[in-house]
């Protein structure tokens, strides 16, 4: 096999696994649907879907109706129905999981959006935009949902996105195999055609401020810039060259199946053995990740139990079935390396230490915000960690008048649904500030002309 094979063959390994359900399925699926009078299954949605009414839609066939349900709570609906913990939210409460039998919710969720993607069912209205100027900086999950909500009420919206292209972690930091990128390029361009204007390759600190942002005219400005400076555990050896952090790893992986960078820019080789540090989905995400770019072994290394871990259960099992190797309740104590390259890892486990070879570690315990609008913005107050601090009213204000924050940045969400229904609220609490500033400015107006 020759190189340019080798490498076709290894990124077609990266091809969505769950292909989703054909049109029977996803009737047949929906005529399921019990339509409680109570539906638990909304109940357990972080943003309130209206799940029977839509699931309803679609066993009847009505395909654009189901939409027009979602497009309702939803800017991401292609999204959430491929990535969102559906075990833990609205499948995890349906009535008929107790037996085993749930409605899958995500999956019909998925098919109706794709659908719709294909087919071109919903084009909205687009609302006169003359209620204010928002400005979004970031356009992960948080800023995508701020800035197709106020565009629904009538708000012009700008992003400011410092990547090539808008999507954020959605776009660089979940695997293709679990979110193709054509499926967030395709939720964006539903977004775009809203009125949203995106400028990206501008990163807001260095290259714009938020007093020039003001000086332009908007009259209020969210920060949904996430948590992109990864914390860093006191190993020693956590410096050598061999070490990585999940995000950069996933990112460069990306960037070669985009045919960005080269096979040898990758982190990981063929015949690497790697630990992953960490037991969370981004770590799940990188272990399964080095499998598929040849590693011969991957091993996670996590502190608690399997029942402790914060990544869903689903992602685990797919885990295990592609080979990667768990080490329970144990530690990584050291990093060491042999004449400056690294060559393995020390791990303890119930006060025992071990040596294990190893060309590869990638870290995925977590990250914080980055502080380039902070130190560039008076006014912005963040607490002993670097989130940013904000109010309950008008919701996700911080202690800058105007400047509102939601998502990661604040230390709120940890998921793509969790940062969308945090997003909403900020959304309704910046149309009502906007408002009331503009009806201030209004008044003091007819109080001069007089």
């Amino acid at each position: 096999m020759t190189g340019i094979e080798k490498n076709q063959e290894q990124k077609g390994l990266f091809n969505e696994v769950d292909k989703g359900f054909t049109i029977q399925e996803a009737v047949q699926e929906a005529k399921r649907c019990l339509r409680c009078k109570v539906p638990q299954c909304s109940k357990g949605c972080p943003i309130s879907q209206d799940i029977p009414d839509w699931i309803h839609e679609i066993s009847k066939g009505n395909f654009g109706n189901a939409m027009k349900i979602i497009n309702d709570k939803s800017n991401l609906p292609a999204v959430c129905g491929r990535v969102c913990p559906h075990e833990k939210q609205c499948e995890g409460h349906c009535v008929l999981t107790k037996k085993g039998e749930g409605i899958r919710v995500g999956k019909l969720e998925r098919f109706i959006a794709d659908f719709d993607g294909d087919m071109g069912l919903i084009r909205e209205n687009l609302q006169p935009k003359t209620r204010g100027r928002i400005a979004v900086i970031g356009s992960g999950p948080a800023g995508l949902t701020i800035a197709g909500d106020l565009s629904r009420m009538g708000f012009n919206v700008e992003v400011f996105e410092m990547e090539p292209e808008p999507g954020g972690v959605l776009m660089f930091g979940i695997p293709e195999y679990r979110l193709p990128k054509e499926v967030v390029r395709r939720e964006i361009r539903k977004i775009e055609e809203l009125g949203v204007v995106f400028h990206c390759s501008t990163t807001i600190g260095p290259d714009l401020n938020i007093d020039q942002l003001f000086s332009q005219g908007f009259d209020a400005i969210f920060m949904g810039t996430g948590t992109v400076k990864p914390r860093e555990p006191e190993i020693p050896g956590k410096d050598l060259e061999g070490v990585r952090q999940a995000v950069y790893f996933l990112r460069r992986v990306s960037l070669y199946n985009e045919g960005s960078i080269s096979r040898e820019d990758v982190p990981v080789h063929d015949g690497d053995r790697v630990f992953v540090l960490g037991c969370g989905n981004t770590a799940m995400d990188a272990a399964r990740t080095a499998i598929r770019m040849g590693a011969k072994d991957v091993e996670i290394v996590y502190h608690k139990t399997v029942d402790d871990m914060s990544a869903l259960r689903s992602e685990y099992d797919e885990a295990v079935a592609e080979g990667v190797k768990f080490n329970w309740e144990t530690q990584m104590v050291e990093i060491l390396d042999y004449n400056g390259v690294l060559s393995g890892v020390v791990l303890e486990s119930k006060g025992e230490k071990r040596i294990e070879k190893a060309d590869k570690v990638i870290m995925a315990i977590g990250s914080v915000p980055a502080s380039r609008i902070v130190s560039t913005t008076k006014g912005i107050e963040v607490d002993d960690r670097g989130y940013v601090l904000t109010r309950e009213n008008p919701y996700g204000m911080t202690t800058r008048k105007g400047v509102f924050a939601g998502g990661d940045v604040v230390n709120r969400p940890s998921t793509v649904v969790l940062a969308m229904r945090d997003a909403k609220l900020v959304a309704e609490g910046m149309a009502r500030y906007v408002d009331a500033i503009r009806l201030l400015q209004a008044v003091d107006s007819e109080s001069v002309a007089k």
